[in-house]
Order: structure tokens, then C-alpha cells, then sequence
């Protein structure tokens, strides 16, 4: 009689192995796969970002404007209700991003809120400026201007810009802070 030896060969995977192996490749994709979502959804806010920060800006420096060429007086560079001057021009609290009303100023009482702001980006042609043009209204945007007196000096203030948007489903905040004195 004849003894067969029987030999496990070493060669190979067992099922338990090869599914250890497809779990731990599918958490490793499930992984990459969460930061390119989250890579598209921050490139996504990046304009709004940049928007945010150009209103701000822009805000800025129309006060500064309105000083320096006296359509607006140093006391009506204030928030309304304010102890800090007469007839104070700018709003309190957040407001729609409205276009510049007859003062030429943003984010005082007679901005022309009819139409909100808005950027212009090509249309299908691919050219700024034709007739195909996009019009993308900021509905999505509000603004608030804080302007605040700096203790001890009556010739100071502080200018306190906040945007807030949402981008997708997350609510951001761009705050711009500066300061202006009643002298150009």
C-alpha cells in the first residue's frame, strides 16, 4: 500500500485574505474619493471667496471716495442711529448686496435695491461684453458696515465690512477691517 502524502502548497491566497484585502482597498478609495469632494466644494467657494472679498473692497473704498471728494461730510460717515454724527448715511445690520444709489456710495439708505448687485461672466461664446453675456445676480450675499468711533480720538474711525454668502451648503464670512480718519 502506498502512503500519499498530501501537501498544503503555500502558494496563494486564502477568501479570508483576499477580503481583508478588498476592505482595506475600498477604505483606501473611500478616502480619496472624500477629499476630491471636498477639493471640488472649496474650488466651487473659491469665487465666492473672491467676491466676497472685492465687495468688501469695493465698499471700502467708496467711503473713502465719498471723503475725499466731500459728497459725504465726516459726520454722515457713521452707522444710522449713531452718536457719532448727523444725518449718518450707512445702514444698520445686513443688507442685500443692492446697487449704489444717488450718492454713489455702498451700503447707505438710498442704495436702489430694485435690482441686486451682480458680475457679468461670458456667455457661450466665451467673450465679455457680447450680447450672449451672463448676468449672475448676488442674491446670495449680504453685507454689513460697522462703522465705530476709536476711543480717545474724535478724528478716527473704524470701518468694519462683513460679507456673508453661502457657497453650496456652507455659510462662509469675509470680514474686512480698517480704519478711516476725517482728514485725506
Amino acid at each position: 500500500m502506498r502512503n500519499r502524502k498530501t501537501q498544503k502548497s503555500g502558494a496563494g491566497f486564502t477568501l479570508i485574505e483576499t477580503m481583508i484585502a478588498i476592505v482595506v482597498l475600498a477604505i483606501g478609495v473611500l478616502g480619496l474619493a472624500a477629499m476630491l469632494a471636498g477639493g471640488i466644494a472649496y474650488m466651487n467657494m473659491s469665487q465666492d471667496d473672491f467676491i466676497a472679498q472685492q465687495k468688501a473692497a469695493e465698499i471700502v473704498e467708496s467711503i473713502y471716495t465719498a471723503r475725499n471728494d466731500n459728497s459725504s461730510s465726516w459726520q454722515q460717515i457713521c452707522n444710522v442711529g449713531s452718536p457719532l454724527g448727523n444725518n449718518c448715511q450707512f445702514t444698520v445690520g445686513a443688507s442685500p448686496l443692492c446697487n449704489a444709489g444717488a450718492d454713489g456710495i455702498v451700503g447707505t439708505q438710498d442704495d436702489n435695491c430694485a435690482q441686486l448687485d451682480y458680475i457679468v461672466l461670458p456667455g457661450p461664446d466665451g467673450k465679455l461684453g457680447t450680447a450672449d453675456d451672463v448676468f449672475m445676480p448676488l442674491s446670495n450675499f449680504t453685507r454689513t458696515v460697522a462703522i465705530t468711533a476709536i476711543p480717545g480720538n474724535t478724528s478716527l474711525r473704524q470701518i468694519t465690512v462683513t460679507i456673508n454668502y453661502t457657497s453650496g451648503r456652507f455659510t462662509r464670512q469675509y470680514v474686512l477691517t480698517t480704519n478711516i480718519s476725517q482728514f485725506s
